[in-house]
């Protein structure tokens, strides 16, 4: 299996790109933004699925959607997003896309899902229609305050603190020190490791 995952947060790429290696029989390329994302498609093309961030570069909204799937090298076209609403996405399927990953998907079901929409077959988590899921009673999520776990959802999404401050709207140095704080509270020694953990954990 070959996929294409377009997204122009690095860490997120790297995160994904890892877990989903890590299944064994997916292979992965991958973009930062949808220029070269079609590119890809074109020259490296036909892939399994093709997974788009619905706010990177050069999508314009849906339009960036519709332009890969009038690829001949991309048969299945999802969105990946950690802020698309529900409606958004509702179009997406409308415009023909096979489905919705959150950023946020723990990485067994985003393994799944990419297997699932591979094979031609629509996925939305039930949990994005129906509201979040709660994480409070998670063993690792009782490590952190309210305000860690908000940054540590940020840092898993592959924000870096100037968007999650800017999202939390606190100071770029306040989420520092939460940065600092969680990773000693998870065991983790940086970025990468803090987002792997949140998402070994199945945290979100």
């Amino acid at each position: 299996m070959k996929i294409l995952i377009a997204d122009d947060h690095d860490l997120l790429r790297d995160t994904l790109v890892a877990f989903v290696e890590g299944a064994g029989d997916i292979e992965t390329r991958t973009a930062p933004d949808l220029g070269q994302a079609l590119a890809l498609i074109s020259a490296e093309g036909p892939f399994d699925l093709v997974l788009l961030d619905y706010n990177m570069p050069g999508m314009d909204g849906l339009k960036g959607v519709k332009r890969a799937l009038a690829q001949a090298g991309a048969p299945h076209v999802a969105l990946i997003s950690g802020e698309a609403s529900r409606s958004v996405v509702e179009s997406a399927l409308e415009a023909g896309a096979i489905g919705f990953v959150p950023k946020t998907l723990p990485a067994k079901s985003l393994v799944n899902a990419i297997r699932f929409m591979a094979m031609g077959e629509q996925y939305v988590p039930v949990e994005f229609m129906t509201g979040e899921p709660d994480a409070s009673s998670h063993p690792l999520a009782e490590k952190l305050t309210a305000r860690e776990l908000q940054v540590l959802r940020g840092l898993s999404e592959g924000k870096a603190n100037k968007e999650i401050a800017r999202d939390l709207e606190l100071s770029e140095p306040t989420i520092k020190l939460h940065v600092k704080t969680l990773y000693r509270k998870i065991g983790a020694s940086n970025r990468t490791q803090a987002a792997l953990v949140a998402r070994e954990e199945e945290l979100f």
